[in-house]
């Protein structure tokens, strides 16, 4: 698996790579955003790494610009511990969030648990709720012929909610079934995520297909 690392700070840089090296994974890395969304373009790495403090176009900037052609999982690092930078990103499309400092194993751990999810979506099969339609072979996804894009976290959540239709499903089920029952994830991280699933559902013509149910949680409706 190959891991694209940008941060401008080449101490962490060579930290990060060895540790992700040692890991088993192939290691490009950037220094700015430029030549991050150079080597996104190029080199179509299956995990990318994205510092958003970085110098003249910041991590916000690249994960924008890269969302518009790919849905590759993007973890961010933020050297705040802001809950408006981690909404900020998770909206824009990324996968996950560590704050520095952090240790290198923790890094590592993340990586493999967001790569774990993508590629487990690639075992299984097709399927369908009323015009909903899953490829997670392909990882694509459908409202009757409307293709629409999903990040790999808000494929996974729609994933979950397709396989248990019209069942309620609160929001510690379905940060457990994404990122570990022992996960940290804030539910307004899980809101963020969901908020941007509901849009993309009701522009490509269901509006009504995720449905609230108030002091309980979510579930899929009638699409």
């Amino acid at each position: 698996m190959k891991i694209l690392l940008v941060d401008d700070d080449p101490r962490l840089r060579e930290l990060v790579r060895m540790a992700l090296e040692r890991a088993d994974y192939s290691v490009i890395t950037a220094r700015d955003g430029q030549s991050a969304l150079t080597h996104a373009g190029r080199e179509a790495p299956d995990l990318i790494v994205l510092d958003i403090g970085l110098p003249e176009m910041d991590g916000f900037e690249v994960c924008r610009r890269i969302r518009t052609t790919s849905d590759v999982p993007i973890l961010f690092l933020t050297a705040r511990d802001d809950e408006v930078d981690r909404i900020v990103g998770l909206e824009l499309g990324a996968d996950d969030y560590v704050t520095k400092p952090f240790s290198p194993r923790e890094l590592v751990a993340r990586v493999r648990a967001i790569l774990k999810r993508t590629q487990g979506a690639g075992q299984r099969s097709e399927a369908r709720h009323g015009t909903v339609r899953l490829d997670r072979g392909a990882h694509r996804a459908w409202v009757g012929a409307a293709e629409i894009a999903l990040t790999s976290t808000e494929f996974a959540l729609l994933d979950h909610l397709v396989r248990h239709p019209g069942q309620v499903r609160s929001r510690r089920q379905l940060i457990a079934a994404h990122w570990g029952a022992n996960s940290p994830v804030s539910d307004r991280t899980l809101d963020s995520h969901l908020r941007n699933l509901r849009r993309k559902l009701a522009d490509a013509g269901a509006p009504e297909a995720l449905e609230t149910v108030h002091g309980v949680g979510m579930r899929l409706g009638e699409a």
